[in-house]
């Protein structure tokens, strides 16, 4: 079955996660497609702006520091393909009658969405036969939207998890297909956390295509009045993730 990624550009934890995938995968993703790692009309500037209202300006000044030394070191999805012969190229809007024409174009018969920040409109969803499979770091349907890590530590939450569902046009809904449940460490930091929740993500992705293709895949529609959104945190947030101990990094 040929595999299409759709994701957006991450030099700290996605390189990582292609890489475990790509291993075992590569031969059949025709290729990666990485969207600009914003939200709707927001530039960078906004995005930059945005996180050091909500974690400070020392906070931002050490992610920024992070992303230049990851970057620096050679650290990227696009170099992760490169490793794994799987070509990777930018896409600025997925939805974009073009860009689906690209799509057909590839016989994408798949598509999986790995932190992708952009909505899939009808068209894009219909494209691949076998549909499109999003990743999300919670255990859905609580913990919906954006930052599930964070919340999850600042809720003082005890258990956390991946989950694999096919897309439907909502956000973070559909039918579920895979799910991992797993403890949250009492020293955790959202840094730690992230990184172990990649890590699973990629294991649970590989079982998931696995039983794609043995056809023993099981589809649950995700009930959303059981679970919970949540969207980018405010001040109170950060107090509460604060007093409960926990860092960032």
């Amino acid at each position: 079955m040929n595999l299409v990624f759709l994701t957006t550009e991450d030099p700290l934890y996605l390189p990582a996660f292609f890489d475990r995938v790509l291993a075992a995968r590569g031969r059949q993703v025709k290729a990666v497609y990485v969207a600009p790692p914003l939200y709707g009309k927001q530039t960078a500037l906004d995005a930059a702006r945005r996180y050091a209202r909500t974690f400070g300006l020392g906070a931002a000044a050490r992610l920024a520091l992070r992303i230049v030394g990851a970057k620096l070191r050679g650290r990227s999805i696009a170099a992760a393909c490169r490793r794994h012969g799987v070509p990777c190229r930018p896409v600025s809007d997925v939805n974009a009658p073009g860009f689906l024409d690209e799509l057909r174009g590839l016989g994408t018969e798949l598509a999986i969405s790995v932190s992708c920040p952009q909505l899939f409109k009808q068209p894009l969803i219909d494209l691949p036969p076998a549909g499109i499979l999003n990743i999300h770091g919670s255990i859905l349907p609580r913990y919906r939207g954006v930052l599930p890590s964070f919340w999850m530590l600042a809720n003082g939450e005890k258990r956390a998890g991946v989950s694999i569902y096919y897309v439907d046009t909502r956000i973070d809904a559909g039918e579920l297909c895979g799910q991992r449940i797993y403890d949250i460490g009492a020293d955790d930091t959202l840094e730690s956390f992230i990184v172990r929740s990649k890590a699973i993500a990629a294991e649970l992705l590989l079982e998931t295509l696995q039983r794609i293709d043995d056809g023993t895949i099981a589809r649950t529609q995700l009930d959303l009045t059981q679970g919970s959104y949540h969207s980018w945190p405010d001040a109170e947030a950060v107090a509460r993730f604060r007093a409960a101990g926990r860092k960032l990094g």
